[in-house]
């Protein structure tokens, strides 16, 4: 098959491009901003033009732009997305439904959540890792050498949400029982996994005094609600940023742990703070050479599994992460990862597998094969192609 791909700096652009050449396909790639516009006359002339040049099969990208969409019908063109984010507010365009759209997401609950409303053009599907590209990474003198070696047994990989530009820190002047009925929800949030109520609870009150201080309105092109915005891209990040915080400083009273992340000024026990590592030529040293890898899935992700965790095992990584339904449909947990159901469990399991390597490494080698034979980018490519 031809193949159009669109190529803006996401993940997994170099994977899925080498997975596709691989397999037979032939990829021409071009130049793509993935600016969050819905309509541009420009682009969409550009794209049509390309389009028709190259007579592609179908034409691909990392997340869903309505933008493409509108294009690609005019062509008569089908359009591949495969979304990797969650959040994802593009997916509720009106363009969402274009019976040329295949469009893939890796959280089977956003996936049933489309589905129960009769969208047909979504579909479920977990995210994957190069594992040859991970196996053939070996040099460890450059790794060594740079400002990112571990320097612990216990590495997490991941923003912190401290960064000034987090939008909840944005609601100076809110009534006082709006931050104490925000803080009273994130507290029962923090919780429970497996499960996430915060759109439901925001009543039209509350929404009115978020709006007061932090405006904001869904796109006229498209229908997601102004409680998906606040839940999503407020309060949630929020809860995971005090559960991020709150795990890893429980953590570092007991053990010194290897943190990454954008915020390099960002102070905590037991924390080495390396800032942010390069994902995809530094990031796989640190999952090998970490004896545990974390994961603490932000909190919009309703079931899915995160990129972090089959980069991990991917690369051969202990994995032990919060709870996620989805991970039953592909691994088994105590066999090729471990999770986690509360803060007391995180620090036992912790203490277990440092002191029980025999069975730590197990279940690395357990993760890492089973990615391998099963969750690949070449896997998932062809499970894209029997849908078309």
């Amino acid at each position: 098959m031809k193949i159009l791909l669109l190529e803006w700096k996401s993940f997994g652009n170099e994977d899925i491009i080498a997975a596709f050449q691989e397999t037979g396909h032939i990829v021409k790639t071009i130049p793509f901003s993935n600016k969050e516009v819905h309509q541009d006359s420009a682009t969409e002339q550009h794209l049509i033009r390309e389009i028709r040049l190259f007579s592609p099969d179908f034409v691909f990208s990392f997340n869903y732009f309505p933008i493409v969409s509108l294009a690609c019908k005019q062509a008569d063109m089908r359009y591949v997305a495969w979304v990797y984010d969650n959040p994802y507010v593009l997916l509720y365009s009106y363009t969402i439904i274009y019976p040329g759209n295949f469009v893939f997401v890796f959280d089977k609950e956003l996936y049933m959540e489309f589905h129960n409303a009769g969208i047909s053009t979504i579909h479920y599907l977990p995210l994957a890792a190069n594992t040859d590209r991970l196996s053939a990474m070996n040099d460890e003198k450059a790794f060594r050498n740079s400002k990112w070696f571990n320097q612990s047994d216990i590495a997490f990989v991941g923003s912190l949400y401290t960064e000034k530009h987090q939008f909840y820190q944005r609601l100076e002047g809110i009534k006082p029982y709006t931050r104490g009925y925000l803080e009273g929800i994130m507290s029962a949030q923090k919780q429970v996994y497996g499960y996430n109520f915060i759109q439901e609870l925001l009543t039209p009150a509350i929404i009115k005094d978020l709006m007061r201080i932090l405006p904001m309105q869904p796109d006229p092109t498209s229908v997601e609600s102004v409680e998906y915005l606040y839940a999503q891209y407020v309060i949630n990040r929020q809860i995971t940023a005090l559960e991020r915080s709150e795990l890893l400083t429980a953590i570092g009273e007991t053990y010194s742990y290897d943190l990454y992340t954008p915020d390099e000024h960002l102070s905590l026990p037991g924390c080495i703070n390396h800032g942010a590592v390069d994902y995809y030529d530094m990031a796989p040293y640190v999952f090998k050479h970490a004896k545990i890898n974390l994961n603490i899935s932000l909190r919009s992700i309703k079931s899915g599994i995160p990129l972090r965790a089959f980069d991990i095992m991917g690369a051969g990584g202990f994995l032990l992460t919060n709870y996620q339904a989805d991970f039953a449909d592909c691994y088994e947990p105590g066999e090729d990862f471990v999770y986690f159901e509360s803060k007391d469990d995180l620090l036992n399991k912790i203490e277990y597998y440092l002191t029980h390597e025999d069975e730590r490494t197990a279940i690395a080698r357990n993760g890492f094969e089973k990615t391998t034979v099963y969750h690949t980018y070449k896997h998932r490519i062809e499970e894209i192609l029997s849908y078309l």
